[in-house]
C-alpha cells in the first residue's frame, strides 16, 4: 500500500475525531442512495418501455408495406418480392378496419377487425403464443376463396326532390349516362353475354331505371311472377287500427343464427377483456358491423353496412388491455368481404430477426421497391408517440434522480473540507518531511475515490435487492389507466454499471477542490496558525 492510500484510509477510519468518521459515513450512505434510487428508476422506466415493446410487437408486426391507394391487390407480388430480403423472417397480408361487435344486448365499438392468413399469422406474429382458449384452427372455413369485387352504382339525380311524378328519369342526360355505364359493367341477370353497341347500352340503362325509379312503367311492361301477393295494403280496420300487444315473428324468421353446427360460421379470435364484456365465451356467435351506416361516397350513392356472424374459435391475452379489448382476428377471406375492394388488403406486414434493425431493413425495402404508390413504416415510426413519451420519461426520471447523487457528492466534499482544516497542522509536519504536493492530492483524491466506490457498491446492492422485491411481488397497476397489470422491472447489467461509474466519477469531481487545497497548504502558514 503507498503512502498517499495509506494516508487518505487513516483520515477515514480516524478515531481521535468521531465527526470525521460520522461524516464519512453519512458520505458514502448519501452515494448508496442516490444510487439505489437511480438504478431502481431506471429499471422501472426501463421494465416499461421493454413491456410495451414487447405488447407492440407481439401485436403488430415489425415492418409494414403500405400502399398510398385504397387497391392493394398486387401483394402476392410484393410478397415474392420482398421475402427474401435479408433480415426478413416471416412475412404475411393483412387487413385492419374498426367494427362493431355485438352479442345479444351488449355492443363493444371501435373493435379493430384484422383479417390475416392463419396459415402464416405465426410466421409475424405471437398470436399463437397468446391463445389462453381454442386455436386459430377455426379461422379458414374449408373451400374458402378470396370475394369477388362489388360495386356500387352511382345513381345521379334519382332522387332530385325537383322532379316531377310524370317525368321521364332517362330524359336527364346525365342520369342516363351513369346507368348505361352501369349498364356497360353489369349486364342483366340471364344474358349470355355483355352489351356490345350503344343501343345495348342504352336498353340495359332504360331496363334498370324501370326497375328502380319508374314504377308505373316497371308495372306495365314487367308481369308479376306467379304467386306474388296482390291486392289492397289497407290492413283491415285501416290505418286508425290498433297493433297488437306481442309483436310474434314467424318460426322460420325467429330463430337464433346462430344455432346449428359451428362449421355453418366462420372463426374469430377475441381479446380476454373483450370476452368478459361482451360475456362471450369459445363457440359463442359474434356479429361484426362494419361502421359505414349512411356514409356516402362519391355521386351520392349510399354504401350499406356490412354485417357477419362469427363463432368464438379462440380467446387470446396480450398483456396489454388495449389490445386485449380492442382487437379481434379473423381470417383474411372474411375481412375482405367487408370492403368493397375484393382481394385487397391493407398492407403486407413482416418480422425480422433483429428489431434494432427494422429501419435499415424497411429502407432497404424502400430501395427495393423503387418508391412508386408503396412505402415502408417500421415498428418504431408505426407508435412513434409512445415510445417517444416512454423515452423522455425514463431520461427525465434519470435526470432527476441523478440530482440525489450530485446531492452526496456535496456531502463528501463537506467530509473533505472538514478532515482538511482538522488535519492542517499533521499534513504541515508531513510535507515538512518531504511530501510532495502531488502525494498529499493523491491521498485525498483517493480518500474521495473510496467514498464513490463504497458508497456505488453499496447503492448498487440496495437497487438489486430493490428491483428483485418488486419482481417477485408484481405490484398491481389498474390496466384501464397504465394498459398493464402490474409494475415492470427490467433490471439490465449495463445501466447498473454506469451508475455506479456516475457516481465514483462525481465523487472524484467533488473531492478536487479540497484535495487541491490541501496539497497547495504551505507547512509556514499551518506552524504560525
Amino acid at each position: 500500500m503507498g503512502f498517499p492510500l495509506q494516508l487518505a484510509v487513516r483520515y477515514m477510519g480516524s478515531k481521535k475525531r468521531s465527526s470525521i468518521s460520522l461524516g464519512t459515513f453519512f458520505a458514502v450512505l448519501g452515494v448508496a442512495l442516490g444510487v439505489a434510487g437511480l438504478t431502481t428508476a431506471m429499471s422501472v422506466t426501463g421494465g416499461f418501455h421493454k413491456e410495451f415493446r414487447d405488447k407492440v410487437l407481439g401485436v403488430n408486426a415489425h415492418v409494414l408495406i403500405l400502399k398510398r391507394s385504397n387497391s392493394f391487390t398486387e401483394y402476392r407480388e410484393l410478397i415474392e418480392q420482398t421475402k427474401n430480403v435479408p433480415g426478413v423472417t416471416g412475412i404475411a397480408p393483412f387487413t385492419i378496419n374498426p367494427m362493431m361487435v355485438t352479442k345479444g344486448d351488449r355492443t363493444a365499438t371501435g373493435v379493430m377487425l384484422k383479417g390475416v392468413e392463419p396459415a402464416r399469422v405465426r410466421d409475424v406474429l405471437d398470436l399463437p403464443k397468446q391463445m389462453i382458449e381454442g386455436n386459430l384452427e377455426g379461422l379458414r372455413l374449408p373451400g374458402s376463396k378470396p370475394p369477388e369485387m362489388r360495386r356500387i352504382k352511382t345513381l345521379t339525380g334519382l332522387f332530385d326532390p325537383d322532379r316531377k311524378a310524370d317525368d321521364d328519369p332517362t330524359d336527364r342526360p346525365n342520369f342516363l349516362d351513369t346507368l348505361a355505364l352501369a349498364a356497360k359493367e353489369s349486364p342483366s341477370k340471364g344474358s349470355e353475354k355483355a352489351a356490345e353497341t350503344d343501343a345495348d347500352f342504352e336498353a340495359e340503362a332504360r331496363r334498370i331505371t324501370r326497375l328502380v325509379g319508374g314504377a308505373e312503367d316497371a308495372e306495365a311492361q314487367a308481369p308479376l311472377a306467379p304467386g306474388a301477393p296482390v291486392g289492397n295494403i289497407v290492413p283491415e280496420g285501416g290505418y286508425q287500427s290498433a297493433l297488437p300487444e306481442d309483436d310474434v315473428l314467424p318460426a322460420d324468421i325467429a330463430q337464433d343464427p346462430c344455432a346449428g353446427d359451428a362449421k355453418v360460421l366462420p372463426g374469430i379470435v377475441i381479446g380476454v377483456t373483450l370476452s368478459k364484456s361482451l360475456q362471450a365465451k369459445l363457440g359463442d356467435c359474434l356479429q361484426v358491423t362494419s361502421p359505414t351506416i349512411g356514409f356516402a361516397i362519391a355521386g351520392g350513392a349510399i354504401r350499406p353496412p356490412v354485417a357477419k356472424r362469427f363463432r368464438v374459435t379462440g380467446i387470446f391475452r396480450a398483456g396489454f388491455d388495449q389490445y386485449d379489448a380492442k382487437f379481434v382476428y379473423t381470417d383474411l377471406y372474411q375481412a375482405q368481404e367487408f370492403s368493397d375492394g375484393g382481394d385487397s388488403v391493407t398492407g403486407i406486414e413482416m418480422k425480422v430477426a433483429d428489431i434494432d434493425q427494422a429501419r435499415t431493413i424497411a429502407r432497404s425495402i424502400d430501395k427495393k421497391l423503387a418508391g412508386g404508390m408503396h412505402y415502408t413504416m417500421d415498428w418504431e415510426e408505426l407508435n412513434h408517440g409512445l415510445f417517444t413519451a416512454l423515452r423522455i420519461q425514463q431520461v427525465v426520471m434519470s435526470l432527476v434522480l441523478a440530482l440525489i447523487i450530485i446531492v452526496a457528492a456535496f456531502t463528501v466534499i463537506a467530509t473533505l473540507i472538514m478532515v482538511v482544516l482538522d488535519k492542517r497542522r499533521e499534513i504541515a509536519v508531513i510535507k515538512a518531511m518531504g511530501a510532495t504536493d502531488n502525494a498529499i492530492l493523491r491521498a485525498f483524491l483517493y480518500q474521495g475515490g473510496i467514498v464513490g466506490v463504497l458508497g456505488a457498491l453499496l447503492g448498487l446492492v440496495l437497487g438489486a435487492v430493490t428491483c428483485f422485491w418488486l419482481l417477485s411481488h408484481a405490484l398491481p397497476l389498474d390496466p384501464k389507466v397504465y394498459f398493464i397489470s402490474h409494475l415492470p422491472v427490467d433490471a439490465r447489467p449495463l445501466d447498473f454499471a454506469l451508475v455506479g461509474v456516475f457516481a465514483v466519477l462525481v465523487c472524484l469531481v467533488a473531492t478536487a477542490w479540497p484535495a487541491l487545497h490541501a496539497s497547495r497548504l504551505r507547512p509556514a502558514e499551518a506552524f504560525r496558525d
